[in-house]
């Protein structure tokens, strides 16, 4: 960001740069929303959480079981990046690049191998998610929910031991040394992006537009490579942390949890997004991996 932040400054010859709130001065993501249309801030970066406040069809991508590579990921990225642009313009935002989170992985103190394993968990819920309340119903689970910044207090009291984070994430966040496994399958991909308000867009010179875009391009999407090698790297640390992985003891363990995903996707038809879009992103998947298989 901070190479975003000079770059445009460079382009601009000073006229624009970013100033940076950093470690949730300004609120969690629906106080930073709330700032920014009262015009108190003019951008921030947000996961699906946030976004989904402002255009909730974008909340498709943060779905269970919906992705399983990053070549499937950018794939959608593309193909839809219009369509949700067009989404934020609607709730008042422009789009400035994706900055994803990653794979997120359920982390647990036994170990998990199918959904039958998951009976007797407690697993956290991050409070007011649509997604995960709808991932957890068709997992027949019957979650906690927490706010974020409560679940490491809950860990410590034995009121949750099962958790969901990025591998990345959950080492800062200190999550992981209460918890000993972590199944190998992703959850879901946590999206990220980086929104500016429309109404401050639309007061900028169009050069100023021109070089905030392509800039956001470039180093948004260095950002999220950049992130993919910090998952990948965080994964080998908590495995020598003492992060035991497990895996789905059979193909149909596997297909079961995807079969979960479809089921809770359908489940939030008409909440967050249409049955059209979900189809359309569904049919461009299934395509894909048939093009690839075929390969």
């Amino acid at each position: 960001m901070r190479e975003y932040d000079a770059a445009v400054r460079k382009e601009s010859g000073g006229r624009l740069g970013f100033k940076f709130y950093s470690g949730g001065v300004d609120g969690d993501e629906k106080d930073v929303i709330r700032k920014i249309r009262i015009g108190q801030l003019q951008g921030g970066g947000f996961t699906g959480v946030g976004m989904g406040e402002i255009a909730p069809e974008e909340r498709i991508l943060d779905t269970p079981f919906l992705f399983r590579d990053t070549a499937e990921i950018d794939y959608i990225y593309d193909k839809f990046t219009p369509e949700f642009s067009k989404a934020f313009e609607q709730g008042g935002f422009v789009f400035l690049g994706w900055a994803e989170v990653g794979f997120v992985y359920v982390f647990t103190q036994k170990p998990i191998y199918s959904v039958d394993d998951m009976k007797d968990v407690k697993a956290w819920m991050w409070e007011g998610d649509p997604i995960a309340e709808a991932s957890f119903k068709v997992l027949k689970l019957a979650p906690i929910p927490l706010s974020f910044i409560d679940v490491n207090s809950q860990l410590q009291t034995g009121m949750i031991n099962c958790v969901y984070a990025s591998p990345y994430a959950i080492i800062p966040l200190q999550w992981y040394t209460k918890m000993k496994y972590m199944l190998d399958v992703p959850l879901a991909n946590s999206s990220g992006a980086a929104l500016v308000s429309k109404k401050f867009f639309d007061s900028l010179p169009q050069d100023l537009q021109q070089i905030l875009l392509k800039d956001g391009q470039i180093y948004l999407s260095k950002l999220t490579q950049l992130s993919r090698g910090d998952n990948q790297r965080a994964l080998k640390t908590l495995e020598s942390k003492g992060i035991k992985i497990t895996h789905p003891r059979s193909a149909s363990d596997l297909s079961y949890y995807y079969q979960t995903g479809e089921e809770a996707r359908q489940m939030l038809v008409g909440k967050l997004y249409s049955a059209d879009l979900l189809h359309q992103v569904e049919s461009a998947l299934q395509q894909f991996r048939k093009d690839h298989a075929e390969k």
